[in-house]
């Protein structure tokens, strides 16, 4: 749609567009949990031109379904994400070549004992690509960790687990034990070493690129509910 608005503010953690509270898809008020989030989904609002692109407003389409799709019930957004404890990419080795096999242990080992430490949980681990079951333990306390999370953390979760494969990489990002970056190339270590091995492909790359932003923008809002 067209731009509408000349002034963007703030009042009460609500985004104002020339004095008017901005509504969600559902009509709720966009009421941010935190100043410094509220500045950024208004910093994208200022940042429109003639016409609005939706595609630019990562922090305000994250807030959008954090209050809509969230909030409602947010044992039911976070239940198909806690699955991702029962196959988590960490999991799952190669078992050749060998610089593959090492690769993948010098980017997983790291995370898989940090959640050991930080939830008392064991992995079972394999090569290959057929399910393996893990701990009952394991599945229950990561799942926790995951639904202990109000609608706002819980909203960018689901692009972390979803594009990295990883829940255990996803919580060592929301607790901080790792940076965003780096939690994006450690779960595409393969890609990035089939990419290095036999040559960047131009489709993949930038496959790849949009769902870094993706990643990336879904971290920053997190790290701006602090």
């Amino acid at each position: 749609m067209k731009r509408f608005y000349k002034d963007v503010t703030i009042a009460d953690g609500a985004i104002l567009l020339d004095g008017r509270p901005v509504r969600t898809p559902a009509r709720a008020k966009l009421t941010l949990p935190s100043p410094a989030l509220a500045e950024a989904v208004a910093q994208e609002w200022r940042a429109q031109r003639e016409e609005i692109d939706p595609r630019s407003m990562a922090m305000t389409g994250l807030a959008n379904a954090a209050i809509d799709r969230v909030a409602p019930d947010p044992a039911a957004f976070a239940a198909p994400l806690a699955t991702y404890a029962e196959t988590d990419l960490l999991c799952y080795r190669a078992d050749a070549p060998a610089d593959l096999v090492a690769a993948q242990a010098e980017a997983w080992d790291p995370l898989l004992d940090w959640a050991r430490a930080r939830y008392d949980v064991h992995f079972a681990v394999t090569a290959g690509i057929v399910h393996v079951a893990q701990p009952m333990a394991t599945v229950e306390r990561l799942s926790e960790a995951l639904a202990a999370r109000d609608a706002f953390a819980l909203a960018p979760m689901s692009p972390l687990v979803t594009i990295g494969g990883s829940l255990v990489a996803a919580l060592a990002l929301a607790e901080g034990a790792i940076g965003a970056e780096e939690a994006f190339a450690v779960t595409h270590v393969d890609e990035l070493w089939q990419a290095e091995r036999w040559g960047e492909d131009y489709l993949a790359t930038q496959a790849r690129e949009l769902r870094r932003k993706d990643f990336i923008a879904a971290a920053r809002f997190m790290e701006l509910l602090a």
